[in-house]
């Protein structure tokens, strides 16, 4: 069985890239909006030797630096421009109750509380001023009383935010609703006190355009504190698709063991798997799983490494062998020496894989980001040019500064800059649960163009459970007799290969006879005693002599349709050949319809004989068969089938598929654990089944046009919008509520992913 090599060393949250560069990951604090992490991304990047990318959804930097540049001076970097930044604190075990409730994370708790009030104040405030039926003598002193703490508390993120950006010449998202709001409230609190809107008897109606109108009279409480609440609505709904996202990383931490047998002093003493380290030796007994990747030091078994390395069959491992996290033992009690842990594991890796997907930037994105950095000050210039035209034009002060703030409030580009991290950070980390690990936002680009998929054969179209296929007896001899007792010595055995015969004889002779004096030869097979006869079953290479001619043909024909030969005996002569194989999964041949669905050819490719190949693709309905190919001309035949203008995804299990796996334009990784298969392919499959690669195509497929059509949205929405408010046709409160929707659509369009079967 193979393992990655080590991890690379480095501080929590930095790794080496090459020589010259390294890279980390910032935690960056105090963004509100894309043009917030464009800002950042702008001025990080203009430092010598820096490579950065920002994502607004997950609030963090993805940064390369040269040798010479600290992490230190991008940190300060962050914070000259009016946000706070640190490294992420060393990699913890996912505990075994992530907060599920708001109270629980204490930046959403207070998001919510904020908006809790925010809202119970502003409710009112908007009742009166909409509807002049509630409307009694000095009901605007009330809505100013109400609405005063929505504007300046509920407000504070936007006011600070803002007064931040304005101190570095930057104006963001916050810029626009702490200039809108204030405007609209400051208007209000001189019509109030130096006009003749604080009169008792004030009637006020609310309009869905802009009008003319007494400006001494005119109030906009319920714009002002109606536009905070609703706008605080989108952030809380936004905090909590980034919180519920990102539980997918939980899911996959949680394949791997939570505690395990660590050996102290002679004793085996029971602790978290988070407090194992480096030289640790623990104990592994059967059908548990591996605590982290090791060394064995004592014991011989199996190890079922389906789940992370995609290998066909259960590996016999001994001494000196290294085993991965998260596998399973299924044979015998087995000592291993700890030689990873945390986050330098195969399985954390797979996590990492997952967050640094969530993490990148489609290249719609890269578009939408630069729109965003260039929008608001844009935007502060049409309210401005608005104000102007409509004064010059109507003469009407209260009409004109109404337009002026509807620009500002409904131009808010936040659900710009969700549409593509919150559309993949839901895909992501639903395919995260499903065991598809996505790589990057570049991947589902591929997803959409390809037209022909190769999978290799073993692992994957075919189990990982060995089964009797057949059974050859000698001449004169009982088939179901040399079955019955070969099963009969192999039921006492933990190997794979042992257990493959005993179910297959079980199930085909009934109850098997007990075993006596059962025993282990190494190198030879076992032997032992079973209803009074002296039984031994062994692999073929090892039990060659006296074996007669019609068995050594029946062996040599299994051995040359792919399977394994075990020859079977009792008092010194051979009795039979049983063949074992690895059989095809039930689920490959639903797989390979859903792929057809899909639009893909499916091809077959292997590096056994023609006629086993040609019997499995058979199975399976693939029509196309590339056979009796050696691991390294794997590429030629990728590279051939593109030279004839098909578009490749290619499905691997192993290190021998990793060149082919990067040639292809879309590599799918069957369950592999080992770096090279994980850095070549663009899709890992966490489980062994082959429908996952059509669910992962699917979901690749899906996760894209829901970023497209979040984009459309965002683009569209601001296109259309701007002209209305600047028309006058949109009231600010109106406006307000139509920009908090736009982002609420965009995130809950996303949330649709999770529903993804």
């Amino acid at each position: 069985m193979t393992t990655g090599a080590t991890g690379t060393a480095g501080t929590a949250g930095t790794t080496g890239t090459t020589d010259a560069t390294s890279e980390t990951e910032l935690l960056i604090g105090g963004m509100t909006c894309a043009s917030c992490a464009a800002r950042v991304e702008k001025k990080l990047n203009r430092m010598d030797g820096v490579s950065a990318t920002v994502n607004f959804a997950t609030e963090k930097a993805k940064v390369t630096y040269a040798h010479g540049v600290q992490i230190a001076d991008l940190i300060a970097t962050v914070e000259k421009t009016g946000y706070t930044a640190e490294e992420p604190p060393p990699p913890e075990p996912v505990p075994e109750a992530a907060p599920e409730t708001p109270e629980q994370d204490p930046e959403l708790g207070a998001l919510r509380h904020r908006l809790l009030v925010s809202a119970l104040l502003a409710a009112p405030v908007v009742l009166l001023s909409m509807v002049p039926a509630l409307q009694f003598d000095n009901w605007q002193w009330l809505a100013l009383t109400l609405a005063a703490p929505v504007v300046v508390w509920g407000g504070a993120p936007f006011h600070r935010a803002a007064w931040a950006n304005a101190r570095h010449g930057a104006a963001t998202m916050d810029t626009l609703v702490s200039v809108g709001t204030l405007a609209a409230f400051g208007w209000s609190l001189w019509a109030l006190f130096f006009g003749d809107a604080g009169v008792p008897g004030l009637h006020d109606e609310f309009r869905f355009t802009v009008s003319r109108a007494d400006g001494a009279s005119t109030i906009y409480l319920e714009a002002a504190a109606g536009v905070v609440a609703l706008i605080l609505l989108g952030r809380y709904l936004e905090a909590r698709s980034k919180r519920r996202a990102g539980a997918a990383l939980k899911a996959l931490m949680e394949l791997g063991a939570k505690d395990v047998a660590v050996l102290r002093d002679g004793r085996e003493v029971r602790v978290p798997v988070a407090s194992l380290a480096v030289g640790d030796r623990f104990v592994v007994r059967p059908g548990e799983k591996i605590a982290t990747d090791g060394t064995v030091v004592e014991g011989v078994s199996a190890v079922d490494a389906s789940m992370l390395t995609g290998e066909s069959v259960p590996v016999d491992v001994g001494p000196g062998d290294q085993v991965t996290g998260a596998t399973v033992n299924a044979g015998g009690r087995l000592v291993v020496e700890a030689t990873r842990v945390g986050a330098n594991t195969q399985l954390a890796r797979m996590a990492k894989l997952v967050e640094d997907a969530q993490n990148g930037k489609a290249e719609v994105q890269r578009l939408a980001d630069r729109v965003s950095a260039v929008f608001v000050p844009v935007v502060i210039l049409i309210a401005l040019g608005t104000f102007g035209v409509w004064l010059g034009v109507t003469g009407d002060t209260v009409a004109a500064f109404t337009a002026a703030v509807a620009v500002l409030i409904i131009a808010c580009p936040c659900a710009l800059g969700l549409a593509t991290p919150t559309a993949l950070m839901v895909g992501t980390g639903r395919g995260a649960q499903l065991g598809i690990l996505i790589k990057g936002p570049e991947v589902l680009e591929s997803t959409r163009r390809v037209d022909t998929v190769v999978l290799d054969k073993t692992g994957t179209v075919t189990t990982g459970r060995m089964t009797l296929q057949s059974v050859y007896a000698a001449d004169g001899e009982d088939d179901t007799e040399v079955l019955r007792l070969a099963g009969a010595l192999e039921q006492a055995s933990e190997h794979p290969i042992a257990q493959a015969i005993a179910a297959g004889a079980a199930e085909r002779t009934g109850q098997l006879p007990e075993a006596e004096d059962f025993q282990n030869v190494p190198g030879r097979g076992v032997r032992g005693r079973v209803d009074g006869r002296e039984v031994a079953v062994g692999r073929l290479a090892e039990n060659t002599t006296d074996l007669p001619e019609e068995l050594a043909r029946a062996a040599r024909r299994a051995e040359q349709e792919g399977r394994t030969a075990v020859v079977a005996g009792w008092d010194g002569r051979v009795r039979g050949v049983l063949a074992v194989a690895d059989a095809v999964k039930e689920t490959s041949t639903e797989a390979v319809r859903e792929l057809r669905a899909l639009g893909l050819t499916p091809v077959l490719l292997t590096g056994d004989n023609r006629t086993v190949a040609e019997a499995v693709a058979k199975t399976v309905g693939i029509d196309e068969v590339i056979a009796e190919v050696l691991p390294e001309d794997k590429v030629d035949v990728v590279r051939r089938l593109q030279h004839e203008g098909r578009t490749v995804a290619m499905v691997g299990d192993g290190v021998n598929d990793a060149a082919a796996l990067a040639t292809a334009d879309l590599g799918l990784a069957m369950g592999t654990g080992t770096d090279a298969a994980i850095e070549a392919s663009d899709l890992t499959l966490v489980r062994g089944d082959l429908r996952v690669a059509a669910d992962a195509i699917r979901l690749a497929r899906r996760t894209l046009a829901t970023i497209k059509g979040n984009l459309v949205w965002a683009f569209g929405y601001n296109v259309a919008a701007l002209p209305l408010a600047a028309a006058g046709l949109l009231n600010p409160m109106i406006a307000g509520a139509a920009m908090a929707f736009s982002s609420v659509f965009v995130v809950t369009n996303s949330l649709r992913l999770r529903s993804f079967r």
